[in-house]
């Protein structure tokens, strides 16, 4: 070895040495390690998978959620704990009543799908954001998300499938925000959806937020009008406050007239003629309200707003001008004349000729003395649910006397038969419609009632008013000729409609066929069980005591009292019934009287206290929160109240009603509404407004009936409620205006028509 060799190799072991290593020879032969064969379930030759996961639909965090954001996750949070204790319970189920189809809509929507969200937010990339800019945009997403779920919490009504859609189109907005793509999104969502999701999002996008108004007006101004308050200073606030003035123009003078300056501002400025018609009543007159339907005079310069004070000063008049108003056919101020002319009829005349109806005729029919007959016919149509038996009497003859020497069919037409079946249904249901036919000649005479008759085949499916009025007037009319005759025209019309292929048509008039026979036989038993069968309804005449319990056994009724004198005098007087009866014992609550059964079988009542308005509107909620929060679902319920507060209790019933007691009339509307909210309700009405000595002994013998656990038979309460009457001639009169169930024609032609309507009809 040479001794150039020898230091190489010294100078490698003291490497080697020091680096602690071994000593490894400089060239070791090579070794064969062979490579493990891959598992029998892994492919060799597939490539390694490199892709990132989507962070819109990743469902776990990439990283843990900063400090600063987690109060705004808590705030989402604890809304949605709201939401799902709605109930009671901490489950993640958000309940829509029993409904299982529409809870489980909600529960995926307002838990699954915004918890989704939650985490999407925290996972969007930043797209070139610096981390501050980033944060706050991140923040302003979870506000948005927030502010949907109090919207949810704020919702008195919620519709499940609106916020299934809404939380969607959350989804779709966050990412098109994140990804600078909000005004594409826009032009593609130009929803109701995207308008309500817009409130945080587009704060930074004026130009966006301006698109969604501006189409969502579009397609509804009289929604987006309602919603002024968003965006009244905005210059696409003109637009929308123009397309919605000549839509609801009541709306538009609502602001016009309002005490927010926001709004009354909006209105102001928005510099359209017809719109500044609306400014210069609610400017210029004394009494904006009541010169507001004489809106077309003030737009088409026909009257100065002083010449319109001067007629609504002097009430005669401005009712014979309202009358003007509705044979013209102005179209413009339709809604508010028409408002103000049912109003007017009411307070001005019906109730007045009411409370007068132990006066001299002189006296109590003063009111009316200058009317003429035009405006007498539409006191008594307008004044149907509320007018008395004599008032009606009393303004018909006065009627009769004035269109001389002018006959029926004259004033008919001078009024262009606007709502004449209306009339000809109250005629028959006060014994007058022979006196008013016999003005007519003959020929006319038969015209008039085949017109009565026919064309109820025309209109939407759902418009039935003219054909119920038909219908009530078939129960009234003692005229055996001309039962017969209308009878004959209506099986000529079912004929006429066979041929033309009209389902309504033939449903209508085959169903008026039934209950021209049906009224000859319903008056026992065997003939009502008849009618029911040939309507393909269940009884008519009876409601059996087994649909009327719940599954414990007991009968709940719930009676609606309102606030004003009359309700509290039919408190009281309803009360009094109950606390001199050893079957029942009363419990007083804060906001409504308990009323138990302590004999026979259990029923339990509950009645709202009648605070004074508008505390008993707060009486009735905190009843209705009570009844739902227990589980409790009247079976019965009882409207002890004018006509006018009718919606608020009928707005209450539930499809487990099967009796309702209106205490009121029983029109068209409310006959509809309530078989819209109580389908197989049985409904007892009056003519008009119901009296406390009629209502009490109804509901006692119901009571007394219920307390036996028997069937309520209608046939057999109304003959003993009848002998009960005879011997009170002070009352009968009044009794005789209350329509039992199985003979509220009305009621039942609805039910028959919707249940044929469900089902093919064979021509």
């Amino acid at each position: 070895m040479t001794r150039s060799n020898l230091l190489f190799l010294i100078l490698l072991l003291l490497r080697n040495c020091v680096l602690g290593q071994q000593h490894v020879a400089p060239h070791p032969p090579p070794v064969h390690v062979p490579k493990p064969p891959p598992p029998p379930h892994v492919n060799p030759y597939k490539k390694k998978d490199t892709t990132k996961p989507n962070p819109y639909k990743i469902d776990t965090l990439f990283k843990p959620i900063p400090m600063g954001r987690v109060i705004w996750h808590d705030k989402i949070n604890n809304e949605q704990q709201k939401a799902d204790m709605a109930d009671g319970r901490k489950d993640s189920v958000v309940r829509y009543g029993r409904d299982t189809a529409l809870t489980a809509i909600l529960s995926t929507a307002l838990i699954k799908k915004v918890d989704s969200i939650q985490v999407m937010i925290e996972n969007m990339p930043a797209n070139s954001r610096d981390p501050n800019t980033d944060d706050q945009h991140k923040k302003r997403c979870l506000r948005a998300v927030w502010e949907m779920m109090r919207r949810y919490n704020g919702d008195v009504r919620p519709n499940p499938m609106y916020y299934k859609e809404l939380v969607a189109n959350m989804y779709g907005m966050l990412i098109a925000a994140n990804e600078n793509k909000l005004m594409a999104f826009t032009v593609t969502n130009p929803s109701i959806y995207t308008l309500d999701n817009s409130q945080v999002l587009m704060d930074n996008h004026p130009d966006v937020r301006a698109y969604i108004y501006t189409q969502v007006g579009k397609a509804d101004p009289l929604m987006m009008i309602k919603r002024l308050t968003e965006f009244a200073k905005d210059t696409f606030a003109y637009h929308i406050i123009i397309d919605a003035a000549h839509l609801a123009p009541d709306l538009v003078f609502r602001y016009a007239t309002s005490t927010n300056n926001l709004l009354r501002d909006a209105v102001f400025n928005t510099n359209d003629p017809f719109v500044q018609a609306i400014v210069k009543i609610a400017s210029w007159s004394k009494s904006p309200p009541k010169a507001f339907p004489f809106l077309s005079d003030v737009y088409y310069g026909r009257k100065t707003i002083a010449e319109i004070d001067t007629i609504a000063a002097h009430p005669a008049v401005y009712f014979q001008n309202l009358v003007r108003l509705k044979l013209e056919g102005d179209s413009i101020g339709r809604k508010a004349y028409l408002d103000e002319l049912e109003y007017r009829a009411l307070n001005n005349y019906v109730r007045p000729l009411n409370e007068l109806h132990e006066e001299k005729d002189d006296v109590r029919f003063r009111c009316i003395d200058s009317l003429p007959p035009t405006s007498l016919y539409y006191v008594l149509v307008y004044g149907q649910n509320e007018i008395y038996t004599s008032s009606f009497l009393g303004t018909f003859r006065r009627m009769m006397d004035r269109m001389k020497p002018m006959k029926g069919d004259q004033l008919l037409d001078s009024l262009g038969y606007d709502h004449f079946r209306t009339f000809i249904r109250m005629c028959a249901g006060y014994n007058t419609l022979s006196a008013f036919l016999n003005t007519m000649d003959d020929t006319v005479r038969t015209t008039v009632m085949n017109d009565f008759i026919s064309g109820l085949e025309h209109g939407r499916d759902d418009d039935l008013e003219d054909a119920v009025d038909v219908a009530d007037a078939f129960g009234s009319i003692a005229d055996s000729a001309l039962s017969e005759y209308l009878e004959k025209k209506v099986k000529e019309n079912y004929e006429l409609s066979y041929k033309e292929r009209s389902k309504k048509g033939m449903i209508v008039y085959s169903l008026l066929a039934m209950l021209i026979e049906g009224n000859k036989i319903s008056n026992i038993d065997t003939g009502a069980v008849v009618e029911s069968s040939r309507l393909r309804l269940p009884p008519i005449n009876k409601v059996p005591f087994r649909d009327l319990v719940n599954d414990s056994g007991i009968v709940y009724q719930q009676v609606f009292f309102y606030g004003d004198k009359d309700g509290q005098d039919s408190y009281e007087s309803f009360m009094e019934t109950f606390r001199k009866d050893k079957n029942w014992k009363v419990m007083n609550e804060q906001y409504w009287t308990t009323i138990s059964s302590v004999t026979g079988k259990r029923i339990v009542i509950y009645a709202n206290l009648p605070l004074k308005e508008p505390e008993d509107e707060e009486a009735q909620n905190k009843l209705a929160k009570f009844l739902d929060d227990s589980n409790i679902h009247p079976a019965i319920v009882i409207h002890r109240g004018h006509s006018y507060h009718l919606p608020v209790t009928l707005a209450r019933l539930t499809p487990l009603v099967k009796i309702v007691i209106l205490g009121s009339c029983g029109g068209y509307h409310n006959l509809a509404l309530v078989l819209d909210h109580a389908p197989n309700a049985h409904i007892i009405s009056s003519k008009q407004t119901g009296v406390m000595v009629v209502n009490e002994p109804i509901i006692k013998t119901l009571n007394t009936k219920l307390l036996e656990g028997t069937d309520v038979n209608w046939i057999t309460m109304w003959r003993e409620l009848d002998e009960y009457f005879k011997k009170r001639p002070d009352a009968l009169e009044k009794f005789s205006d209350y329509v039992p169930p199985y003979k509220n024609l009305g009621a039942i032609f609805i039910k028959a028509y919707r249940k044929m309507m469900e089902t093919p009809v064979n021509p």
